[in-house]
């Protein structure tokens, strides 16, 4: 209950102010009454317009005149006129304070009311994934850099299609809401083509075909479009994106290295057609092994000295045991040791890992 108390006193708008005024007092009772500091009680009304409310203005400017006229009245003062110019000082202050205030608190609200329809569109572009589809466990973690928003230009997605699990990491080239923008027309258009879309390739291209419709054609975007069949193997289209961790189950790791990779999303304009065919990447994968796929907030986090974090050496070993958001959980922790600070970059990371071979036989890639 006492520190209950303690916590809510400081917690209080009014505590600063009444604080600055019963210094002032103090100071008054000590220095006698040659030095009248009559003028300096404003300083509380003043101080209550940063948090508190037009009606703990009024309050604390109530008080100040309180203890103006107490003084003037304990230093025989009462009535001259250096008591009228403080009494005129403290009331012009208050309500200088209850406007700025009230301006405050007009802004407060607006951005409140911004960061509630920001969130809610973020639940709505950035769902969670699945913690399992069949006998594969996805761990998912995403950080931003930004304080205004839980998300930013990097992105996932995993979804179930009749050949396997389909996913995308990505990240968008630049910052700011136009990089939100891009990202949620890239999360939408996987959507719509990863559950019934007949090869992975054809996902891609209706990526970029979005992309060439919906956006100004300003940035790029580079990802991964991968897809684990129900063969047990892993194909990947890598669009100049950081290659995946693959951690073997007899306790091998390696990064997953594409022959030739594929221009980032958004850049077909520029680059021409590209076969995707002869672009994909494929691996088989055995019960136990486990797929990391990351943005470059992972790859690109640097130490006090420059050096980036050695995601082969120092991340293998962290994310081999345990469920695979636990194990995620345990990289950030180890990501935030190596920097020592907080992230400049955002940061997406997909934990694949798969237990046993999917049911249905293998449809077409």
């Amino acid at each position: 209950m006492g520190r209950r108390w303690v916590r809510a006193v400081a917690d209080s708008p009014n505590t600063p102010p009444l604080a600055t005024m019963l210094g002032i007092a103090l100071v008054d009772v000590s220095t006698g009454s040659e030095y009248n500091l009559l003028p300096v009680y404003a300083a509380g009304p003043a101080i209550a317009s940063a948090r508190g409310s037009v009606r703990n203005v009024f309050a604390v400017g109530a008080v100040a005149v309180a203890l103006c006229l107490l003084f003037a009245w304990k230093a025989d003062r009462f009535g001259e006129l250096r008591m009228t110019v403080a009494l005129t000082a403290i009331c012009y202050v208050t309500l200088a304070a209850a406007y700025a205030a009230r301006s405050r608190r007009k802004v407060e609200r607006r951005l409140v009311d911004v960061r509630d329809v920001a969130r809610t569109l973020e639940d709505v572009l950035f769902t969670p994934v699945p913690p399992a589809i069949g006998p594969v466990r996805i761990g998912a973690s995403y950080v931003s850099a930004s304080r205004a928003t839980r998300v930013g230009g990097d992105l996932y997605e995993v979804e179930p299609c009749p050949v396997g699990v389909r996913l995308v990491i990505a990240d968008v080239q630049g910052k700011g809401l136009e990089t939100v923008q891009c990202a949620s027309v890239v999360l939408t258009a996987f959507r719509e083509a990863a559950p019934d879309a007949g090869e992975l390739a054809d996902v891609g291209r209706r990526i970029e075909a979005a992309l060439e419709r919906k956006t100004d054609g300003q940035r790029f975007v580079t990802g991964i479009l991968a897809q684990i069949t129900r063969d047990g193997s892993l194909l990947a289209f890598n669009h100049g994106h950081p290659p995946p961790l693959l951690l073997g189950h007899d306790g091998t790791a390696a990064f997953v290295e594409s022959d030739d990779q594929v221009p980032p999303f958004g850049l077909t304009a520029l680059t021409g057609p590209t076969d995707l065919h002869d672009s994909v990447t494929r691996i088989p994968l055995g019960v136990g092994d486990r797929i990391l796929f990351y943005t470059d907030g992972l790859s690109e986090a640097r130490d006090t000295e420059g050096a980036f974090y050695p995601v082969l050496q120092r991340a293998a070993p962290l994310l081999r045991d345990g469920r695979p958001e636990d194990a995620l959980t345990r990289l950030r922790a180890d990501v935030a040791v190596f920097t020592g600070k907080a992230p400049d970059d955002d940061s997406a990371l997909l934990l694949i890992e798969v237990r046993g071979p999917l049911a249905a036989p293998a449809g077409g890639v």
